[in-house]
């Protein structure tokens, strides 16, 4: 009885740990947002700033696009590589933030926050890469990726609340102070964090084979297509609102809402995927995207633009909860460390270039709303239309009907081992 209970103490507790740290990590993030409200990056010129945006979108993430998918897989075969990279990220933060503080009136200040934004998303990719190894079974994933999501709303609540005070009282540069803190206290504790590998070997012909199959593919699809909307709509808005009365109020509206609107979507995430076929709610997340750009598009207005980040953020939640369902149910055998660090990096890259985009196009807030709506509905029809070509495949994925079980961690080292 006590040898079985080891076991379940053992994986809560890692959890535990990943908890804390993304909790620090996310309260850490939310600080430095607050700070950079009242600094140059949201006072400068509009076209100054346009250009400065995008240079640094394309020198930040470029590198990003190629180094990832190749550095990636060396990293899960070292024991505790994707831990190591938390903790690298957590004190370049640090640096980084500090160094915000010190020049948080300076041009110098725009490489520094693109550079945090590039480690933000490299700790994203990591986390997804680690949460497999911190629980129990195959059906606790889901809801510890649900968990996480509203960690990090809660917890950007929660920090926000001292940030806005320092900044009322002492100014931006006690803030990022305040948010290094915060970072240097995730740093610490993703020490804690446990050593495994995420993939000691390579993807065998199986693995790869699962990954690639239809309904995985068309998940995939519709998951890069959200997250690019919700990085394009993110800076569409960063300058379109500045040309608004009260624009740097509505953005943090966009902020607020779209931090509470994902919040909820981890919520109920698991609750809706119960009751709705995961690719079915991937499709009604895009078909809502589409009926907000178009009516948005429509009415215009910056409480319209607000509510569309609100509804992005909230099916982009939904829909990356349904398409890791899918990738258990139809990849059974794939090691979902793995697996998840591919499909992250892949929809943060989406983020970046639809954020890109957003800022090269320079298209009215009307054009830039239709964008929306035409995007996610043509990615609708597509889906459609390929989904039909597709009827065939069966719900539950092959590999479980053969009985094969998920490929764990622990399992991929034996074999290795043998």
């Amino acid at each position: 009885m006590e040898s079985a209970r080891q076991p379940r103490r053992s994986s809560a507790s890692k959890f535990r740990r990943l908890a804390i740290t993304h909790a620090l990590m996310m309260g850490a993030d939310a600080a430095m947002i607050v700070a950079l409200a009242d600094s140059l990056f949201f006072d400068i010129d509009l076209d100054a700033a346009r250009s400065r945006v995008l240079l640094f979108l394309a020198l930040g993430f470029a590198p990003f696009l190629v180094v990832a998918p190749l550095i990636g897989p060396m990293i899960d075969r070292v024991a505790g590589g994707r831990r190591f990279v938390i903790q690298l990220v957590a004190v370049a933060r640090v640096v980084l933030t500090l160094l915000m503080a010190r020049y948080i009136d300076a041009l110098a200040l725009f490489p520094l926050v693109f550079g945090s934004l590039v480690l933000q998303k490299t700790y994203a990719v990591s986390k997804s890469a680690i949460v497999p190894s911190t629980v129990r079974s195959e059906s606790e994933l889901v809801e510890a990726n649900s968990k996480l999501g509203l960690i990090a709303g809660l917890t950007g609540v929660v920090a926000v609340i001292p940030a806005a005070l320092l900044l009322q009282v002492f100014g931006a540069t006690a803030t990022l102070v305040y948010s290094a803190l915060l970072f240097a206290g995730c740093f610490v504790a993703a020490t804690r964090l446990p050593p495994d590998v995420v993939a000691a070997d390579d993807a065998d012909v199986e693995e790869v084979r699962e990954l690639h199959t239809s309904n995985i593919e068309l998940g995939a699809v519709a998951m890069t297509v959200l997250r690019g909307m919700v990085g394009f709509t993110f800076f569409h808005l960063a300058f379109w609102l500045r040309s608004q009365d009260q624009g740097t109020l509505w953005f943090a509206a966009v902020i607020g809402l779209s931090a509470l609107a994902a919040m909820i979507g981890n919520a109920v995430a698991s609750t809706v995927r119960t009751r709705v076929r995961e690719e079915t709610m991937l499709s009604i997340s895009l078909l809502v995207c589409a009926v907000a750009g178009l009516s948005v598009a429509v009415l215009g207005g910056p409480v319209g633009a607000v509510i569309l980040a609100g509804v992005l953020n909230l099916m982009a939640s939904l829909g990356r909860l349904s398409f890791e369902s899918i990738v258990q149910r139809d990849a059974p055998g794939a090691n979902r460390g793995r697996a998840f660090a591919v499909f992250e990096t892949r929809f943060q890259l989406a983020w970046a270039l639809g954020a890109f985009v957003a800022v090269a196009v320079q298209a009215p807030g009307a054009i830039g709303f239709l964008v929306v709506g035409v995007a996610a509905a043509g990615t609708s029809f597509y889906l459609w239309g390929r989904g039909r070509g597709h009827v065939g495949v069966s719900r539950r994925s092959r590999g479980r009907a053969r009985g094969r079980g998920p490929r764990s961690r622990s399992e991929s080292v034996r074999r290795s081992d043998r």
